[in-house]
């Protein structure tokens, strides 16, 4: 007997965190922020390009967001899904999973866990397995592992914990693309 618990998932993604690897993070004192308005939000170079290539390879590409500023009363929910909706329009991303949620609330979905994943998995039957997590913080490639996803830790020289192990690491998102679709016939 099967069904949707049981049925073999047929898609493949690349989760793709958003400050710092589909745009730029205000960096203060080595540490990434998001942006804070849709005025201030700038694509990386080649994030376009990237995006578009492997959505034209036939992944499906999601971003899996921490946005605890919310959480911390900081920044209002409409502003952040207003910069994550002109983000998916520019960049074709078929979704962006948000985990609002500060360290100390213990959800599932703040990623290193691997909630946002997991969740993005069962509503768009994707294949963990075959997709990959693509982050520019430990905690993305944390919940990628987790998740049981190949990884690619987009190196920007942070002042914080770096990642253990990932598959791949480079400098941008358009450096990881060869890599990427080479893994896709793998």
């Amino acid at each position: 007997m099967s069904g949707p618990a049981t049925a073999k998932r047929t898609r493949r993604a690349v989760f793709l965190d958003r400050d710092g690897v589909l745009n730029q993070a205000v960096v203060r004192d080595g540490r990434p922020y998001p942006p804070a308005s849709v005025e201030d939000l700038h694509l990386l170079a080649g994030a376009e390009d990237a995006c578009r290539r492997l959505g034209a390879a036939g992944w499906l590409l999601i971003s899996v967001t921490n946005q605890p500023d919310i959480a911390r009363g900081t920044q209002i929910r409409q502003r952040v899904d207003a910069i994550n909706e002109a983000l998916r329009r520019r960049l074709g991303l078929a979704a962006i999973r948000v985990c609002p949620h500060d360290d100390g609330d213990g959800c599932a979905c703040r990623k290193p866990r691997p909630g946002l994943l997991l969740e993005a998995a069962v509503d768009f039957d994707i294949d963990l397995v075959s997709s990959i997590m693509v982050g520019d913080r430990w905690s993305d490639i944390e919940a990628g592992k987790r998740a049981g996803c190949r990884t690619v830790f987009i190196d920007r020289g942070y002042a914080e914990k770096r990642p253990g192990e990932m598959d791949f690491a480079c400098a941008g998102l358009l450096e990881a693309l060869p890599w990427i679709l080479k893994t896709a016939g793998s």
